[in-house]
């Protein structure tokens, strides 16, 4: 095995985000870009050990059969990413397309094989280009919630079921997080989709032996939402509500337009501020599908609060963005940091991850300067951690 050679396998890995990064990752490793964005490439990292951008290989799962490079030149025509840029990395996406393996709708066979077969997947990976670890992150469309069933809090109950051939029991975002630790993998759920919140899987990363990190990133209205609620807080402003609205097209608005995907959505924005401001803020949300839009997201924000001798508050905030460009880099942070838990020994959720989600697991820290704070320190540590563990 090659030091430092790591994989990352994305689950959706023809989606908007997975492609931005493939593309990211390709013109950073031949320096056509700067690593703006990137959280990793900050001075405070500078003494910890994590894989190169050149050590870094991509391949994953997808349902969709068109070209990665077809991708990435749609969304050169949709303005997020310059033509020049995708045409100078064409090759590099071939030769990621090539490393992409399509995944049926329906579970081949039971649901235990389906899960055998995606493990194999990211294991026949892993040894056919020497790597030392893959690190799986799933960006892949937003699922709707399942309904809840006795098999979701009975290990063993969960365990016969996934033997039945036919039985539809878990959704393919919990396929393939325990594809992952099957694997030996460590695992990123950068999606609201349930993964591994069923209540009888919380143990599992942990007896596989793998870090994982989750749930649903945090990289526009969110972020914003956690650096400023702490102030209000703080400054000990009361805050009565906090409205928002998101327009926004592409695969992700129409995903989102379907009332049963977008619920999990909803819920995960909108924890962070009843963490932080209590839960009699009264915080409505809707999110609306605008298809003209494509790829580029708007939300805003309207905060009305009390403050000394009953006066009004009012807040407005607007943020616009290419939301797959903010989530680009986040995915490849995690998968730096997650090679270098595992690199460390440690297993199951990682807290101070936390930070790239809206919904951490093994955490209840929104605000998004502690979060800060806390993954520097942690990255730190972890990297004594690594070496003590190397040198033994």
């Amino acid at each position: 095995m090659n030091e430092g050679r790591t994989g990352i396998w994305f689950v959706g890995a023809r989606g908007s985000v997975a492609t931005t990064a493939a593309i990211g990752l390709a013109a950073l490793v031949e320096g056509r870009i700067r690593p703006v964005g990137l959280t990793t490439a900050a001075p405070d990292f500078d003494d910890v050990a994590l894989p190169a951008f050149a050590d870094l290989v991509v391949g994953g799962h997808d349902v969709d059969e068109t070209p990665l490079l077809e991708r990435a030149r749609r969304l050169a025509a949709g303005g997020m990413i310059a033509p020049a840029t995708v045409e100078a990395v064409a090759a590099r996406l071939d030769a990621i397309d090539g490393e992409i393996r399509l995944v049926p709708r329906e579970a081949r066979g039971s649901q235990r094989r389906e899960i055998g077969l995606r493990a194999d997947d990211i294991r026949s990976f892993r040894e056919r280009h020497g790597l030392r670890r893959v690190v799986v992150i799933d960006v892949a469309s937003t699922e709707p919630l399942p309904a809840d069933r006795p098999e979701f809090h009975d290990r063993a109950a969960l365990d016969a079921a996934l033997d039945e051939a036919g039985r539809d029991l878990l959704p393919s975002s919990t396929l393939s997080a325990l594809a992952a630790l099957e694997a030996g993998s460590p695992y990123a759920c950068f999606t609201p989709s349930i993964s591994l919140g069923i209540p009888a899987l919380q143990d599992a990363a942990a007896e596989a032996g793998v870090p994982v990190a989750g749930q649903d990133g945090k990289t526009g209205e969110t972020l914003l939402r956690t650096v400023l609620a702490p102030m209000f807080a703080s400054r000990g402003m009361r805050v009565l509500s906090w409205a928002g609205a998101n327009l926004l097209g592409g695969g992700d608005g129409a995903t989102l337009a379907d009332p049963a995907a977008v619920q999990s959505k909803l819920v995960s924005k909108n924890r962070g501020l009843h963490d932080l401001l209590g839960h009699d803020v009264v915080t409505p949300l809707h999110i609306d599908n605008v298809p003209d839009l494509g790829d580029v997201k708007t939300a805003w924000d309207h905060v009305h609060a009390e403050g000394f001798l009953d006066t009004r508050i009012t807040l407005q905030t607007t943020w616009t963005a290419y939301d797959s460009t903010l989530a680009a880099p986040l995915v490849i942070d995690l998968a730096r940091l997650l090679s270098l838990a595992d690199e460390a020994g440690l297993v199951g959720p990682v807290p101070e991850l936390g930070y790239f989600f809206k919904d951490p697991w093994g955490s209840d820290v929104h605000a998004f300067a502690r979060q800060a704070d806390e993954l520097v320190s942690w990255a730190l540590r972890t990297a004594v951690r690594r070496n003590a563990t190397q040198a033994a």
